[in-house]
């Protein structure tokens, strides 16, 4: 039979544990379709995500949290489901749209929200304005981490809060039973390395476990760092709807390359998926497909 599940572990610290569920969506994890963690943000903000940053950032009657690179405004609608009188919501993101597309989306919620589009390296308030600030798999995608985090640490008043949660999009663990699964991946990170420099991305990594380390250089001291795996496995023969899903992905991220070396290789690519799906079939019960890959959650506190 199909199977498939996350397999999390928590690390303690001096804050609260993450949930032990957190990452039942980690199944839409797959290294086929996706090198990185940068665009499966979504799937990570479940029920139990906003508990851990409730239990975190400690929202209070009359506190203000910054969240910087709010996106559509997903944690905004979900932290002010604790109706907490008085408390201050604020959302920045680099794209006009999602800022317009949060504003609407928060709209006529009983809570105090307010949105703007900014860059993280320049963010538009007053020193030491909000009690906590936190970002989520928005670092990832800066170039300028230390300018990041500087103005993370600025903004945030003595005393207060700093949460950071960000992957380490170098440690991809994949194991197949067979071979050609172990083919498919490799033809995959050939790709995706291609396209990435192809696209001009130069953004760190590892980023993740750099984070205690480039928060100490400010005025933030680092108290918590919990790591833990986004993991999902795979036993007995996929469903033909599970191959046929990567395809469709996989096809899609082809088409939007912008060179047409890579859209060869990409011809190839799928024909390593097709041949991978044949052999799964033909392994039966005994296919076994593993994914891995790291998060790290880091919790500061503004020097006082």
């Amino acid at each position: 039979m199909f199977q498939d599940g996350a397999v999390d572990h928590n690390s303690r610290g001096r804050i609260p544990r993450f949930p032990s569920n957190l990452y039942t969506m980690s199944r839409d994890l797959d290294a086929l379709t996706s090198s990185t963690l940068k665009h499966l943000r979504e799937h990570w903000w479940n029920d139990a995500f906003t508990a851990f940053l409730e239990e975190t950032l400690k929202p209070r009657p009359g506190k203000r949290i910054l969240d910087v690179g709010s996106g559509t405004g997903t944690a905004e609608i979900s932290l002010a489901r604790l109706r907490l009188s008085q408390m201050h919501l604020f959302g920045v993101d680099l794209l006009f749209d999602r800022v317009k597309a949060a504003h609407t989306a928060t709209r006529g919620i009983n809570a105090r929200v307010g949105y703007a589009a900014a860059d993280a390296c320049k963010l538009p308030f007053s020193d030491g304005a909000f009690d906590s600030t936190y970002c989520v798999a928005v670092l990832q995608h800066i170039r300028d981490l230390g300018g990041a985090l500087a103005e993370i640490s600025r903004v945030t008043r003595p005393g207060g809060r700093v949460l950071i949660v960000e992957p380490d999009n170098a440690a991809r663990y994949w194991f197949s039973s067979v071979q050609s699964g172990m083919d498919a991946f490799e033809l995959s990170r050939r790709f995706f390395a291609g396209l990435a420099a192809v696209r001009g991305d130069t953004t760190e990594t590892s980023v993740g476990p750099r984070v205690p380390g480039m928060l100490a250089a400010t005025a933030v001291e680092p108290v918590s760092v919990s790591l833990f795996p986004v993991s999902v496995a795979h036993l007995g023969v996929p469903p033909k709807a599970f191959w046929e899903t990567r395809r469709v992905a996989a096809k899609d991220v082809i088409a939007k390359a912008p060179d047409e070396a890579l859209r060869r290789m990409g011809v190839d690519y799928v024909k390593a998926i097709d041949q991978y799906a044949r052999d799964a079939s033909a392994a039966g019960p005994g296919f076994v497909e593993l994914q891995n890959t790291m998060l790290f959650a880091t919790v500061g506190q503004r020097a006082e």
